[in-house]
């Protein structure tokens, strides 16, 4: 007689148990571990060695055309001691932040109708790519030109620089939109505002954020440049005046300042779209 067979049969696992191996392959690496910390390393290091980089060769050079990091630094502390840092920055912001506005104003019913029509799209699609690619220093000269010496310019060229990314980026986002839900609310027969507020607006709200990110990083820049050729204020302004004086020190000061700046306001952006849309990872 052949003894019966013994099958062995497979665990259960319960709803939420897997296995051991699959729960340790399963698992994340805690941030801030051993490749976290090596890697916020990396741009302090990069930083620290193009300064003594910097230091070395303006010690070799001994000329007042390359001043040393110690007397950049000091110049900037000068103009953040003296208050003149912050009275410039204002101004230079409130030109960007009012010719943000005005490419709101514009970009947004710009993109809505790009997106719900092709052929609305294939009609802005052309100026909006002349407006993307015209050089900075075209809307500087332009600026000056028609607007002459004053704060109008720098509004003005900022919003033309801002416009092309809002409005691309809005109409991305009504593109995204499903279908479905919007047939869902003509069924019910739900007001065009409600659709808008509910539908259109969660879509859109993340692409405005990416699209105010990429033309801030760009209109900061050209409205700075406007500011060094037609501006009474501002830090494009004390930019040309460091220059005309000869003070290469200051220039480099301003300019440092100028970047400190702008990547303060970027990451600021950038930490307040990650805690505005922290839900959709959470979704995910």
């Amino acid at each position: 007689m052949t003894s019966p067979t013994t099958t062995t049969e497979p665990p259960i696992t319960r709803p939420g148990q897997g296995s051991p191996n699959a729960r340790v392959r399963g698992r994340r690496p805690r941030p801030g571990g051993a490749g976290g910390s090596s890697r916020w390393l990396v741009s302090p290091v990069a930083l620290l060695g193009a300064l003594a980089t910097w230091a070395v060769v303006a010690w070799i050079i001994d000329d007042n055309i390359l001043p040393t990091p110690f007397k950049v630094f000091g110049r900037v502390a000068d103009f953040v001691v003296s208050g003149e840092a912050f009275g410039n920055f204002a101004a230079s912001i409130v030109k960007i932040g009012v010719g943000f506005a005005l490419a709101l104003a514009v970009g947004l019913p710009i993109g809505f109708v790009m997106g719900r029509s092709r052929f609305m799209t294939t009609y802005f699609s052309m100026p909006l790519f002349v407006l993307g690619n015209v050089p900075g220093l075209a809307y500087a000269v332009f600026g000056l030109v028609i607007f002459g010496v004053g704060s109008t310019g720098p509004i003005v060229v900022s919003a033309l620089v801002a416009v092309p990314f809002i409005a691309i980026n809005v109409a991305e986002g009504v593109r995204s939109v499903d279908g479905g839900l919007l047939r869902m609310c003509r069924a019910f027969d739900r007001r065009p505002a409600d659709v808008v507020r509910h539908v259109y607006l969660p879509a859109v709200t993340a692409f405005v954020f990416v699209g105010v990110r990429y033309a801030f990083a760009m209109a900061w820049k050209v409205e700075a440049l406007t500011e060094v050729f037609g501006a009474d204020n501002g830090v494009g302004f004390m930019i040309r005046r460091a220059y005309q004086e000869f003070k290469v020190a200051d220039m480099l000061a301003w300019t440092m300042l100028f970047v400190i700046v702008m990547v303060l306001i970027e990451r600021g952006l950038a930490r307040i779209e990650t805690r505005v849309f922290a839900w959709r990872k959470e979704l995910t």
